[in-house]
């Protein structure tokens, strides 16, 4: 059961400003919830709606839509930035 990855276009910019090393590491983070949309370490957000991954000192915060099957990909950042 593979799931389509919609990425919005402010999270586009944000995965752009990361160091390269970063920028792979999230990517295949990315690309891997196609297969698992809640891979272990994953958890749900209270407080707002969607799902977070860790990956290092990043975050990548994203929906997933049962229906559908589709993730998409909110924001990536910082763990110190992404939550405000």
């Amino acid at each position: 059961m593979s799931f389509k990855i919609s990425i919005k276009k402010s999270a586009q910019k944000e995965l752009a400003k990361l160091p390269v090393e970063e920028y792979e590491r999230i990517r295949d983070d990315i690309r891997a919830l196609g297969e698992n949309p809640r891979p272990p370490g994953s958890k749900k957000l209270k407080g707002r709606e969607g799902w977070r991954i860790r990956a290092g000192d990043y975050r990548v915060i994203f929906e997933i839509d049962e229906t559908g099957k589709t993730i998409t990909v909110l924001h990536v950042g910082a763990r110190k930035d992404i939550y405000k």
